[in-house]
């Protein structure tokens, strides 16, 4: 990770976000076409104090707990509240007051259109999710510092309010995602941004994080300068730094789902674009045995995963079942042929998998042994899927 910047930089975002909530600045955002569906019952304040570079709501699913990292006046939390329903629950989290004054003003417009209300807007850091500011603010209210044992009794506060109080639980999360955010955050903490991210999410949840990247390191003085920094360029992740960053932390099916061509800004040579990453966190249980297998349908002639599995285009590849259910879901589902028995026990009644097995499976283990069936392609049934 790259050098630590100045506190100015900080400073500098929470003025140049806190005008932007009060007066719209082009500056601050890339063009963004949303679905406008989503649009017709949020206020125009909001949407024109919104400042995004990609439409990480489109992730959203019905039923979904979502955070947004950097909320911001509310606009993608507005759209994620219609489309995870009233059984779903949206979380913003934003450190720049006039930003959450907008938006919390704004919920309550929301609530009464969409008939629920299911969006809450939490004062905190996104590097630092388990420290909820609203409640610490409470606290020194009650206990004003003036001493270095009220230093003392503040951390001690800190700690316990991100253990026992904590503004985002762990594992609490389906979905997060985030807008052109995850670059205002100082470089000795992205880090710590991206391991409260893996934290907060769910076994099996997910990523959408749209942001700008930059095509080559960003130099030291061009980090320093804080008005490129609050102008979400400075700051910007390398384009191989994200995805590096969340594969250490254990993130599974990394992929830049989306990649401007068109760069957001050019600065002495250095183009600086937005990108949209998805991943999701491995469910961290057992490998059991299913007898289950995958094929790699291609094109390439083999691919490595980001748990160590190699496959091998047509190749049967034997997994265990916490590798079958991930290669099933939306990430890599249309890349493999998922096959498994016809009769497949719970995980709990399973025997421990193989990690040294070789990598293949034979058709007749997935069968099974006994697996003795015929068809007679002259008494096919067109309607019942025979060719």
């Amino acid at each position: 990770m790259r050098t630590d910047n100045s506190s100015e930089v900080e400073e500098a975002v929470r003025e140049r976000y806190g005008a932007a909530a009060n007066a719209q600045e082009a500056a601050l955002c890339c063009p963004v076409d949303y679905d406008p569906q989503f649009l017709k019952i949020i206020p125009t304040e909001v949407i024109e104090r919104d400042y995004g570079c990609g439409d990480p709501s489109r992730y959203v699913r019905e039923g979904d707990i979502v955070l947004d990292l950097g909320s911001g006046g509310g606009k993608i939390c507005f759209i994620a509240s219609q489309i995870v329903g009233a059984k779903g629950a949206v979380i913003g989290v934003d450190t720049t007051d006039d930003m959450l004054k907008l938006a919390r003003e704004n919920a309550p417009v929301i609530a009464k259109a969409v008939g629920y209300s299911n969006v809450t807007f939490k004062y905190g850091q996104i590097q630092d999710l388990g420290l909820d500011w609203d409640k610490l603010s409470k606290w020194l209210n009650r206990n004003p510092v003036s001493t270095t044992d009220g230093l003392k009794a503040l951390d001690a506060e800190k700690d316990r309010l991100r253990a026992e109080e904590p503004m985002i639980a762990d594992n609490s999360v389906d979905v997060i995602v985030s807008n052109c955010v995850l670059n205002l955050v100082a470089a000795h903490e992205k880090g710590q941004l991206v391991r409260e991210i893996f934290r907060v999410l769910k076994p099996g949840g997910r990523i959408a994080i749209s942001d700008i990247v930059s095509d080559e390191i960003v130099p030291e003085h061009l980090m320093a300068d804080a008005h490129l920094w609050s102008g979400c360029i400075s700051g910007a992740f390398h384009e191989l730094e994200l995805l590096t960053e969340l594969e250490k932390v254990g993130f599974q099916g990394i992929k830049i789902d989306k990649w401007e061509s068109e760069p957001f800004a050019v600065v002495e040579g250095i183009e600086f674009r937005s990108v949209t990453v998805t991943a999701i966190k491995g469910e961290g249980v057992d490998c059991k045995e299913g007898m289950q297998a995958v094929i790699y349908k291609g094109p390439f002639s083999e691919v490595k995963d980001d748990d160590g599995h190699t496959l091998k285009r047509g190749e049967r590849t034997a997994v265990c079942t916490r590798t079958y259910r991930m290669y099933a879901g939306e990430a890599y589902a249309e890349h493999v042929v998922l096959i498994t028995p016809d009769d497949v026990a719970d995980d709990s009644e399973l025997p421990i998998f193989n990690c040294s097995l070789d990598g293949t499976r034979s058709a007749r283990e997935t069968k099974g042994a006994n697996y003795n069936s015929s068809i007679d392609p002259n008494n096919c049934d067109p309607s019942g899927g025979c060719c």
